[in-house]
């Protein structure tokens, strides 16, 4: 993992808990989590506007 053991990851944590305190890092640690949930659901699903720029302007011709 990025040639990071665990004496380095301690070491960064602590530093952590220095910077922000022990009562934010739960805030942290869930807002990590969310933004990493976002993007594997970003990178994962298959968004509707993939496509051509003809087919969007052949599509909006047909709606109106």
């Amino acid at each position: 993992m990025f040639g990071l053991g665990m004496p380095e990851l301690i070491v960064i944590l602590i530093i952590i808990l220095i910077i922000f305190g022990a009562g934010k890092l739960p805030e942290i640690g869930s807002g990590i989590g969310k933004g990493i949930r976002n993007f594997k659901k970003a990178t994962h699903d298959k968004p509707d506007e993939i496509g051509s720029p003809e087919e969007k302007k052949g599509k909006s011709d047909e709606e109106t």
